[in-house]
């Protein structure tokens, strides 16, 4: 999905307003909501002219790409009810895209705590599923999703799982644990 450089960042449009907010919080200017790629943060991104972008394209965010006026931070909540409703699509689209950085989290997780490990975080793992999991990284490691399905018993739907957690961290800004929202994946 993205073709960004080292130096970019980029994110993904969710809902754009060409008139600007209809509370004015930044005059009239148009602006839109977009899901960074890399770190799965809400934005706030404001233009200087009615943008050349729409719903799903791709624009750099940091530095400001051309035409950008400003980025904000945004939490889930204050974002349109269109913008949390194209995200689930958004996050799923992003998790298969870039498949190998997503397996390669079942591959690297670590344990949390003593008594908590990172896959205990995704939903429906428990004790008996992250085991499986680490027993069979520690034979090979994963190469896909459908490898983790093939191998590991009673993990259905690797990317959905990651989706569903991905998207509860979003949602949840009070999170203890976040993997994947809010850190960059060389962090």
């Amino acid at each position: 999905m993205s073709d960004s450089t080292d130096d970019e960042r980029v994110a993904v449009v969710l809902d754009i307003f060409p008139n600007g907010r209809s509370d004015g919080r930044h005059g009239s200017r148009p602006m839109a909501y977009a899901l960074d790629v890399m770190d799965f943060t809400l934005k706030e991104v404001v233009f200087e002219d009615t943008p050349d972008v729409g719903m799903d394209d791709e624009l750099v965010v940091e530095p400001p790409g051309e035409g950008v006026r400003g980025v904000y931070p945004i939490e889930y909540e204050d974002v349109s009810s269109s913008a949390q409703s194209e995200l689930e699509y958004i996050v799923a689209e992003l998790v298969e895209d870039e498949e190998d950085r997503f397996v390669a989290f079942y591959n690297d997780a670590q344990p949390i705590t003593l008594r908590l490990h990172q896959l205990n975080l995704l939903p429906g793992i428990g004790k008996k599923l992250r085991n499986g999991i680490l027993d069979e990284r520690k034979r090979k490691p994963f190469e896909s999703f459908a490898d983790l399905d093939d191998r590991v018993a009673g993990l259905h739907d690797p990317a959905g799982v990651l989706v569903e957690r991905i998207l509860e961290e979003i949602r949840e800004d009070d999170l203890k644990y976040k993997t994947f929202v809010g850190r960059d994946e060389d962090a």
